[in-house]
């Protein structure tokens, strides 16, 4: 899935998060993590976030993550969400069984 446009999803409420994904330079994607418990779960943060990313495809995009101490299904919920709106994508054009 191509980056087309400017995203959000989340809030900065505590246990939760801030997606951000805008359009970038090249095929790939740039990830930066700000999290206020990084330091303990900085990794972990990380490894799910590319898991979502690439299971969904996402490429010529910057992805920003604000993590207020979410959990790793909030992570995935605030990607797959973010993501998709920022690579118009309506979720019935998605053959969600081959992303499990």
């Amino acid at each position: 899935m191509k980056v087309v446009r400017e995203a959000l999803a989340g809030t900065l409420e505590s246990n939760d998060l801030l997606v951000r994904v805008s359009p970038g330079r090249g095929e790939g994607y740039e990830l930066v993590i700000s999290s206020e418990v990084k330091h303990q779960f900085g990794p972990q943060i990380e490894a799910t976030a590319k898991e979502v990313l690439a299971r969904l495809a996402v490429s010529g995009g910057t992805v920003v993550i604000e993590d207020k101490g979410a959990l790793d299904c909030t992570i995935r919920a605030r990607l797959e969400a973010a993501a998709m709106r920022a690579c118009a994508v309506e979720a019935a054009d998605i053959d969600w069984s081959k992303l499990k």
